[in-house]
């Protein structure tokens, strides 16, 4: 079956009895695609924090460096359960956020709040792609019957959001405001 764009789809509905559904294939390869994207952000962190100079931000981010590496493991423990082996996909949307990110620190000055404000954003960008990510995986399994799995993937999805408002609170309440004195 070819598509408007030429190309044959990626999941087609197999009919086969013994095959995956394509839901559950999708959910997998999103798993895989997300697996990638957090061992990404476990390599991509400690340059945002050796970036950063608010104390509130680098403390913000190490603390969600520390839960990342936790995020890896949860979904290994997915795979686990899955009776999947643990195969990262990559992350064609993380890898472009990250080179946003470090393009943001290339392009302000060392040591301004400014740099600051741009970290900022370029973390909650991915923190929103996370939250995204993680709360459709969460529907999926539960949609699937992995109730287990959902539990796991909706832990996650709620420190995710909460890296989100942590970062919202430091901008708001500090980072902010010392750029707009910036010259």
């Amino acid at each position: 079956m070819k598509t408007e764009s030429g190309s044959e789809p990626k999941f087609k509905t197999k009919t086969s009895a013994s095959a995956e559904p394509a839901l559950q294939e999708l959910f997998l390869d999103s798993l895989q695609d997300i697996y990638w994207a957090e061992n990404h952000l476990v390599r991509a962190l400690p340059k945002m924090i050796q970036a950063a100079t608010s104390e509130k931000l680098v403390t913000a981010i190490t603390n969600h460096l520390e839960e990342t590496k936790g995020h890896v493991v949860r979904l290994e423990q997915i795979f686990d359960l899955m009776g999947e082996k643990a195969i990262a996909k990559k992350c064609d949307a993380m890898e472009g956020l990250s080179k946003e990110g470090e393009g943001i620190v290339e392009s302000t000055d060392e040591g301004t709040a400014t740099r600051d404000v741009g970290i900022i954003l370029a973390s909650q960008k991915v923190e929103h792609y996370e939250i995204a990510t993680y709360g459709g995986l969460t529907q999926l399994a539960k949609t699937l019957g992995l109730d287990e799995v959902a539990e796991i993937l909706a832990a996650t999805l709620a420190e995710e959001k909460l890296a989100d408002e942590l970062l919202t609170e430091v901008a708001e309440n500090d980072v902010n405001y010392k750029a707009s004195e910036e010259a």
